[in-house]
């Protein structure tokens, strides 16, 4: 600890970590907080495991680890074990709440939500937001006791949560894909003009995503299509490149996803409650190929977007090279399909989500 005063204003303290679909809403929320009152204070809560153990930092916040609480989805023996989990989890996170002098806990889902939620009862105000369509354990259990619960969609299982949209990143919501592109293309080396195809599975990649579309370069190539294939750190993707053909990328991972975003004139990708959110912010169509597990939030997350227009459904198990060839080369060379479906995809995002999240949050403090 240093010995320069505490600054005056609240301290907020954030509760979202293990994936980025719960780390960058809390972070948008964070950014949002400190544009509207820029004396505040944010901290993040997050495990050693999770991606926040990386991004939360880089993104210029104090991160306080805690012990991560994972729920089991079936009867094992890390069920019984829960109880001791919970408790040791709650006690050190409610010492973290009382060393920073928490204000407000605002909790994103997942398992460090739910120690957080627990911690917080009773002695400091909650607030909790849900990105899926169908709300987790922990946000069900932060909701009980929320001073104000927020949700991405209608229906979420949380009743009378206000319907905010997701927050997202400044970058991705001011993003001017047209006037970005040319810096993005030469960004990421690909043909300047040709329509261009962003492929991504997510954070970690997707196999079955990454096998069906380089099992198409070649359709690409002759299509005259570019592609951006974003095929995750573990994973590999293997296409030969084509002379005077539009540039097919792999690339392992991308930091600049509004680079992506205005690199592209079409997504396929997972529908995760972020991805879902960033593509409609920016008005990119989307072919949504959703994960084969869970209890089927992903299907549920592209809904409205497809059904609006915007974006087409390809069930995992579907998404074959002759898929891809069929449905998706002729899709993303087909201009006018491409605009009318970037009309329709903007009129589902919501870009506001981040400010109206933070003034609830500083509101709730001030009661």
């Amino acid at each position: 600890m240093t010995g320069h005063p505490a600054p005056s204003g609240p301290c907020v303290v954030v509760a979202g970590g293990g994936t980025a679909g719960h780390i960058e809403p809390a972070l948008a929320l964070a950014d949002a907080v400190m544009r509207l009152r820029p004396d505040a204070r944010v901290v993040a809560l997050g495990t050693e495991r999770g991606l926040e153990s990386k991004i939360i930092p880089a993104r210029g916040y104090p991160l306080e680890l805690i012990p991560p609480v994972p729920m089991p989805r079936k009867p094992t023996l890390d069920l019984l074990k829960l109880p001791l989990n919970v408790r040791g989890a709650v006690k050190q996170t409610r010492e973290v709440l009382e060393r920073v002098g928490a204000d407000v806990v605002v909790g994103f889902g997942g398992y460090v939500a739910l120690p957080a939620y627990l911690a917080a009862r009773g002695r400091v105000p909650i607030v909790v937001h849900e990105a899926n369509a169908k709300a987790g354990l922990a946000n069900k259990v932060g909701a009980k006791f929320a001073a104000h619960v927020a949700a991405a969609v209608p229906d979420s299982g949380l009743s009378d949560a206000e319907i905010i949209g997701i927050p997202l990143r400044q970058s991705i919501t001011t993003l001017d894909r047209a006037a970005l592109r040319a810096e993005a293309r030469k960004f990421f080396d690909l043909d300047p003009d040709a329509p261009t195809l962003l492929v991504t599975g997510g954070s970690q990649g997707a196999r079955s995503i990454n096998n069906a579309v380089s099992g198409a370069a070649a359709a690409f190539a002759s299509a005259g299509v570019g592609v951006l294939h974003v095929h995750g750190p573990k994973n590999t993707v293997a296409v030969q490149a084509v002379p005077g053909a539009p540039a097919y990328q792999p690339v392992p991972y991308v930091d600049r996803m509004d680079l992506a975003y205005a690199a592209a004139d079409a997504v396929l990708c997972r529908s995760g409650a972020m991805t879902v959110a960033e593509v409609s912010a920016v008005g990119l169509p989307a072919v949504f190929v959703p994960l084969p597990h869970g209890n089927g939030e992903q299907a549920l997350n592209a809904g409205p977007v497809v059904q609006a227009g915007g974006g087409i459904l390809v069930p995992d198990e579907e998404l074959t090279t002759q898929k891809v060839i069929d449905l998706v080369v002729p899709l993303v060379a087909d201009r006018a399909r491409l605009q009318a479906m970037t009309t329709a995809t903007l009129g589902t995002g919501r870009r506001e989500a981040d400010e109206v999240l933070a003034r609830s949050v500083l509101e709730v403090i001030k009661k």
